[in-house]
């Protein structure tokens, strides 16, 4: 299998058989084995009946999977990379915003050398205040704590090879950060221009909530990235520092006492005894967390490297 199509769904029922349509008149000229996986994630309305409709159509290049309840977008996307058996996986929505006439310049792209290829909505049709200004400041955000440099986190448009996404889990609001994950592992990342077209069926399913999520999101990723192999760098920095604070305070407070001043009165000494207590403890909080990390990967037999490929000369027996 070359290509596969990874598609969420939750409440667009108008919008399935159009998609249908359009993605028809796109891959199959593409010369490439394909299959569409159709995500329905808890929808309300009738789009599971659409979906069995589309797979009683076309059975051999659809699959469809259905959530039993209503798990998220992330989920939805986990399962169909789960479930998909390309090469390469390509995402989109399916409310007819991404335009699947950019699939083929996208792949064209990926074949220039790249890994992932970032759909760009620079022509976002959106309203401002509730859509465009949150993502364009969660964009600068992600892009400034992560150093994956990416106009369009939230564009679900994007081509992948399987390689660069395996090895990692998804949760929670994950999704958009699968970029920022792909480059961990050394994936070669682009992106470009796509086509963004107003919803003309159904409604958003998400508004400003998603920003705050995306915050403390923002928060696990930077940890996973940073600290997950290496938690001590973190708690045992972070009490180091505490216990440096601490002894400068108590040797100021020490000249003081020797120069007649008293200190059993200053808050000083007790903000400098519990800076000491504090860090000493996030540095066993640091030693706790390597063991759990080296459970983590060796219980796994999870490798703390990625290898792109390997060149070696073959024995004579070969």
């Amino acid at each position: 299998m070359n290509l596969s199509l990874v598609i969420p769904i939750y409440n667009e029922e108008e919008n399935l058989p159009l998609l249908f349509e359009a993605i028809q008149r796109v891959i199959p000229p593409l010369g490439k084995s394909w299959e569409i996986i159709f995500v329905d994630d808890g929808s309300r309305d009738k789009s599971v009946s659409v979906l069995e409709g589309l797979f009683e159509q076309d059975p051999l290049h659809i699959r469809v999977i259905e959530f039993r309840r209503n798990f998220g977008q992330t989920a939805a996307i986990a399962a169909g990379i789960d479930h998909a058996h390309g090469d390469i996986i390509i995402l989109l929505d399916a409310d007819l915003q991404n335009d699947p006439a950019d699939i083929p310049l996208l792949l064209a792209k990926l074949d220039e050398g790249y890994d992932l290829v970032s759909g760009w909505r620079r022509s976002r049709k959106d309203t401002f205040v509730t859509r465009i200004l949150p993502s364009v400041m969660a964009n600068w955000l992600i892009s400034q704590v992560t150093g994956v440099h990416l106009h369009d986190y939230g564009c679900t448009l994007k081509v992948y090879r399987r390689e660069v996404l395996e090895g990692f889990r998804l949760y929670g609001e994950m999704h958009r950060f699968i970029p920022v994950f792909a480059h961990s592992v050394g994936a070669r990342i682009t992106e470009m221009e796509v086509h963004h077209h107003p919803r003309r069926f159904g409604k958003a399913n998400y508004g400003l909530e998603r920003t705050f999520k995306l915050l403390l999101d923002l928060f696990t990723v930077k940890f996973l990235l940073s600290y997950a192999s290496k938690p001590i760098y973190l708690f045992g920095g972070t009490g180091l520092i505490l216990i440096f604070a601490s002894s400068a305070l108590l040797l100021y407070l020490f000249i003081r006492r020797t120069l007649g001043v008293p200190v059993f009165s200053s808050p000083l000494l007790q903000i400098g005894v519990m800076f000491f207590i504090i860090g000493f403890q996030s540095i066993l909080l640091g030693l706790i967390a390597e063991l759990l990390a080296r459970t983590y990967h060796e219980s796994q037999q999870k490798p703390t490297y990625r290898v792109r490929a390997v060149l070696e000369r073959k024995s004579n027996d070969d």
